[in-house]
């Protein structure tokens, strides 16, 4: 356990090696990203941090330091100001006088709301889109499970974060109410800063490969219970974690300054 109070997760020297390539690879992706948008642009830097969150580059409690950010994705302080003023608007970040932006933290009320509606909405999303979708449509699903697991292997966590959350919605995105969609969106963006400590841990990456072939399973079934059963299970397992998370850290004063 290191002194902040986060566990410490043991790699062997070729998981470090392929840890610090992924970070390479992920800050010139990160700049090619933003400035496709270009350089003024605040969707291609408001895309990089939501990034960075659910990565954990970016950890709850953290001090963002614009001028090392605006470094990372190669874009003037202005876009990342208002890109940052947006994420606030969202409760992802917060703002404190004559100290500036931090990742914001979670209380355990926090995480038990915000699990709870995802109970309740993604019970419906998935009773909507279960009969809509095509055996094809499971086949790309299937084929996102897979690219987690590759991604898994390679100890790539922004690629399990981003692809994992694609893998979800493609089912949700299925039952074709977008208001839903944005809601869930929302929940999901709330816990993302601490989703990188679900990955980090070898174990539950195991345990979530195992659990999207059952939800896979379920859903070349088109059986509706199924999959949202086996969804509540894959979810409870993810909130006990990222609850132990949030105890380990307890109250945070921001007092980690995260640079590129």
């Amino acid at each position: 356990m290191a002194a902040n109070g986060r566990p410490v997760i043991t790699l062997s020297t070729e998981q470090n090696q392929s840890t610090e390539q992924n970070q390479s690879t992920e800050q010139n992706q990160a700049t090619e990203r933003t400035q496709a948008f270009g350089a003024t642009a605040t969707s291609g830097v408001l895309a990089s941090v939501r990034i960075d969150l659910a990565s954990g580059f970016l950890a709850p409690g953290d001090q963002i330091v614009q001028e090392r950010l605006s470094e990372r994705y190669g874009v003037s302080r202005a876009p990342l100001r208002e890109a940052l003023r947006l994420l606030e608007s969202e409760g992802l970040v917060t703002h404190e006088p004559h100290r500036g932006y931090f990742v914001t933290s979670l209380s355990i009320a926090d995480l038990h709301e915000v699990y709870r509606l995802r109970t309740l909405l993604e019970a419906e999303a998935i009773a909507g889109a279960v009969p809509h979708l095509s055996p094809a449509d499971i086949d790309r699903i299937e084929a996102l499970a897979d690219a987690i697991d590759e991604a898994s292997s390679r100890a790539d966590l922004g690629s399990v974060t981003e692809t994992n959350r694609r893998f979800h919605f493609a089912i949700f995105d299925a039952s074709k109410m977008p208001r839903l969609i944005r809601l869930l969106g929302q929940l999901w963006d709330a816990t993302d800063a601490y989703r990188a400590v679900y990955f980090s841990d070898p174990a539950n990456l195991m345990r979530i490969s195992a659990e999207h072939r059952q939800i896979i399973a379920a859903l070349r079934a088109h059986d509706t219970d199924a999959v949202v059963a086996a969804h509540a299970q894959h979810r409870s397992n993810s909130a006990e974690t990222v609850g132990a998370a949030i105890i380990r850290q307890g109250p945070t004063e921001g007092n980690r300054a995260r640079t590129a």
